[in-house]
């Protein structure tokens, strides 16, 4: 990248209030419009993806491509009829889905999409800025207060509908927030412990000391998968759409929306998407690092964004191929394979960062050798378990014997007797036609006229 002179100043925009209030303002409305495209384009991706794994044929009329579906999805959106059920609780029924939306598009402010870059302004200095909206050191805790924040728009929304689907929608939502969301934490404990800091900043640039073999899903293979799951939960994808399952509670906590309100549920949910797929990029695989970022820091959100689509991608993926698990079996695995899975992973790690204080960096890789032979073996074990089908047990005989004791003769006799119950009804049956025979009744004018 083009750099300033030597007799340019160079300026931390950090330490001038103009330029941090100018980037501010610049950075959010370049980051709300590259999620709302995102949010559109993603949804086309997922119509497109699931089509080629399906073998059928996607959008592709509108535009080229069907590049322009979302454009016409959302005309129709604007168009199509806003209703509000009668005895709903009309203020919190319209402030719900701005609860879910609203969380969905903040949570990214402390992800750094790019290493720092100075940039020149019209007073002649060059300012040193960052490639994102703000790196606070406690960024971490931001992460996972604000995606926590999204599920009362769920809850509300299913409360004010007066819609007992709706309802049951919000209470599983609220369930399942509260097992995976433990999973999730700790899951974001992990790169915390090996970065020795809770700045999103400081745990990607802790990435960037081997290319690629640096990334923390090396390092902890089992809390990086703890957090995939946990954020599919989170954002309540396939197979864990469980607060709206069409089959059980046609369309959960949302069934009551319509028009652009239901728009903005579809909204939070894809841009929720890209947050977390951004979240799992940033936290465990190595950010915006990778091959000559450091010398053209410009590269640094086109990286970023390549492994966001690839998360993406992964997800949508996972959606077309797993079908949704049914609501006991999702609290249960929450309860009793996440939670303990992610605690064993916190204790790994802390121990790792132990030796590797004490005895070097040669610790760290024995450590995460160890740990991927494990994680393979359980995963190995696990699919193999999965995948075996029951034994098969042949059906007992039954046979039909008489009280004689010779094999047959019941069913004979059972037989013989239907039939000779049922001489009485033919015989009744054969006098009634008689007597219809010599009394006939009253010939219609449609009988008459036929005749």
């Amino acid at each position: 990248m083009f750099g300033p002179g030597e007799s340019s100043i160079v300026v931390e925009c950090a330490s001038n209030s103009t330029c941090t209030v100018i980037h501010s303002i610049l950075t959010s409305l370049i980051l709300f419009v590259v999620l709302l495209t995102g949010f559109a384009y993603t949804t086309v991706l997922e119509r497109r993806f699931l089509a080629f794994l399906q073998a059928r044929v996607g959008p592709n009329r509108a535009g080229p491509y069907g590049l322009l579906q979302p454009v016409a999805d959302g005309i129709k959106l604007i168009f199509k009829e806003d209703i509000t059920p009668a005895h709903a609780q009309k203020v919190v029924f319209w402030i719900a889905p701005m609860v879910k939306t609203v969380p969905a598009l903040i949570v990214l402010a402390v992800v750094p999409f790019g290493p720092k870059i100075a940039v020149p302004w019209f007073d002649g200095k060059w300012y040193r800025l960052s490639q994102g909206l703000v790196d606070v050191n406690v960024g971490v805790l931001w992460l996972m207060g604000i995606t926590s924040i999204g599920i009362y728009g769920i809850v509300l929304a299913g409360w004010s509908s007066n819609n007992k689907y709706a309802m049951l929608g919000g209470l599983r939502s609220s369930a399942q927030m509260v097992s995976y969301e433990l999973s999730m934490g700790l899951a974001m404990v992990v790169p915390v412990m090996l970065a020795g800091s809770m700045s999103i900043g400081d745990i990607i640039e802790a990435q960037n000391e081997t290319p690629i073999l640096s990334w923390f899903v090396f390092r902890n293979p089992v809390a990086a998968a703890i957090m995939a799951v946990a954020l599919l939960a989170e954002v309540n994808r396939a197979p864990f759409d469980m607060p709206e399952a069409e089959q059980e509670l046609t369309a959960g906590y949302h069934s009551e929306y319509s028009g652009m309100k239901f728009a903005m549920f579809y909204l939070a949910e894809y841009i929720g998407m890209i947050a977390v797929s951004a979240i799992g990029a940033a936290l465990y695989f190595g950010g915006y690092h990778f091959f000559l970022v450091d010398k053209a820091p410009l590269l640094g959100p086109v990286v970023f964004g390549l492994k966001v689509v690839v998360l993406l991608i992964v997800m949508i993926w996972v959606r077309g191929t797993l079908p949704r698990i049914r609501y006991d079996r999702l609290m249960a695995f929450g309860w009793k394979v996440m939670l303990p899975l992610a605690l064993i992973a916190v204790a790994w790690t802390a121990v790792a960062v132990v030796l590797e204080e004490t005895y070097g960096s040669q610790v760290t890789v024995i450590m995460a050798v160890i740990a991927w032979v494990l994680f393979l073996a359980g995963a190995a074990y696990w699919l193999e378990r999965v995948g075996r089908k029951p034994e098969q047990v042949g059906a007992k005989r039954v046979e039909v014997v008489s009280l004689s004791g010779d094999a047959g003769m019941g069913l004979l006799t059972m037989h013989a007797v239907d039939k000779m119950l049922g001489v009485p009804v033919a015989l009744s049956r054969a006098v009634s036609s008689k007597e219809g025979a010599k009394n006939p009744g009253p010939v219609s004018g449609e009988g008459k006229r036929r005749e």
